[in-house]
């Protein structure tokens, strides 16, 4: 308190200090006054006289010592730099509130500001993205220049906008992407950016489309060999009866396979929806294998082909429904019987059961398939060969048929084949 005390007083100069040292700084004023006053008084003046021209040299030399110092404190301000205004940095925006809410969103979404950098990110986005710094420019993160120019135009316009991305690696995958600007607790603008995977819509509704037109044309082609049949009979043919005969032997084939086509598609319909309820019976595999080689039977000694059997001597027991595994099996084996007819063979069989998981293989010893096309074979309407499939009265439709009963029954269907040594099929409970 006393050191602030004096400096308040030295800045007022008042103090002594000041005083003395100012008087010092003049000392040579002052002994010239002294001097010329004792002079005078030599000289036969009046004391009082002198005294007077004394006190008017000292009145003097302290008005010009204080109209220096005034003019040095002007200098000085004029010299020294201006003090540097400090302003008050605004306060941090708080985004708890966002960062939680962004967090408890499954879509990956990013919160931007309108410079276009990252603020925030949840964790989808950072499956996706990686780790984004904050603060980070989002052209350095996003490399698509359609979603980059759709977030500049809805910062510059004020308003959502929203756009459709596909990547193509690693896998496949559609992207609904929109931006929305933020009406928050904020000062500061920010835009949300989200991304919705649309990609298994989109591979519905191309499965949708691709099975239309699979069906149509599946149904296009012996509707049209109908028509001309009939067209023939009537005309031409109108009075030839080995034509008729004939004629008539082909439509009846026709018929047949759309009747065989109708069928395999509702069957597919009832599969799918049935798809989520779980079988509710218990079914011996050992007996139901020999059902179906004993109705197979008539049509592998007409294609000169021998169904062998190994089966274990105990039951092999799986929760399923009876008629549908029925149906797998039959499409297996007469599959195999069908397109593996160059190897006279299918051997079958059966494993598990006393607490192991049962397994059946059915293996042909025909052509086999090319491995570009084992991925795929399981799908709707697809034929390794067009012309071969029918030719042997295949629908395209079977092995689909037996990857959704397989699907309801939690098992799995393995295909292993190789050019020229035949393959085989797995069915793993």
């Amino acid at each position: 308190m006393l050191a602030r005390e004096w400096v308040v007083v030295t800045d007022q100069r008042t103090g002594l200090g000041w005083l003395a040292t100012q008087l010092w700084g003049e000392r040579v004023l002052i002994a010239s006054a002294v001097f010329v006053g004792f002079m005078m008084w030599l000289a036969g003046l009046h004391l009082g006289w002198v005294s007077f021209a004394v006190l008017l040299l000292v009145i003097a030399g302290l008005l010009r010592m204080e109209r220096r110092a005034v003019e040095a404190g002007r200098r000085t301000m004029a010299v020294a730099p201006a003090a540097p205004v400090v302003e008050a940095a605004p306060p941090a925006e708080d985004l708890t509130p966002i960062s939680a809410v962004l967090g408890a969103l499954d879509a990956p979404a990013l919160l931007l500001s309108a410079r276009e950098t990252v603020k925030l990110q949840n964790r989808a986005a950072e499956a996706i993205f990686g780790q984004i710094p904050q603060g980070s420019d989002l052209a350095g993160r996003i490399r698509a220049p359609g979603i980059l120019d759709m977030v500049r135009d809805a910062i510059g316009s004020g308003q959502p906008r929203e756009t459709e991305h596909a990547e193509r690696l690693p896998s496949e995958t559609v992207y609904v992407v929109r931006v929305a600007p933020l009406a928050g607790p904020t000062t500061e603008p920010l835009w949300l950016l989200t991304f919705r995977d649309v990609s298994q819509a989109r591979r519905i509704d191309r499965m949708r489309s691709d099975f239309i037109a699979n069906a149509s044309h599946e149904l296009r082609t012996p509707l049209a060999s109908l028509r001309g049949f009939i067209e023939t009979l009537q005309g031409p043919a109108r009075n030839d009866l080995k034509a008729h005969e004939r004629f008539l032997t082909i439509m009846h084939e026709q018929a047949t396979r759309m009747s065989r086509l109708v069928d395999d598609l509702l069957s597919l319909s009832r599969l799918e929806l049935r798809s989520n309820l779980a079988p509710d019976q218990t079914v011996d595999l050992v007996p139901l294998l020999g059902h179906v080689r004993d109705s197979l039977q008539p049509l592998a000694s007409d294609l000169g082909v021998e169904i062998a059997l190994d089966l274990p001597a105990h039951p092999v027991t799986v929760a399923g429904d009876r008629d549908e595994l029925v149906e797998v099996f039959e499409n297996l084996l007469e599959n195999a019987c069908k397109y593996g007819q160059e190897g006279k063979r299918v051997d079958v069989a059966l494993s598990g059961g006393e607490g192991a998981p049962a397994e059946l293989s059915v293996t042909d010893y025909g052509p086999g398939i090319p491995p570009e096309h084992v991925p795929r074979i399981t799908e709707r309407f697809y034929r390794v060969n067009v012309e071969a499939s029918r030719s042997k009265k295949g629908t395209g439709l079977g092995l689909a048929i037996v990857k959704h009963i397989l699907t309801r029954h939690k098992a799995r269907l393995v295909v292993k084949s190789e050019v020229g040594k035949g393959t085989v099929f797995t069915v793993k409970f």
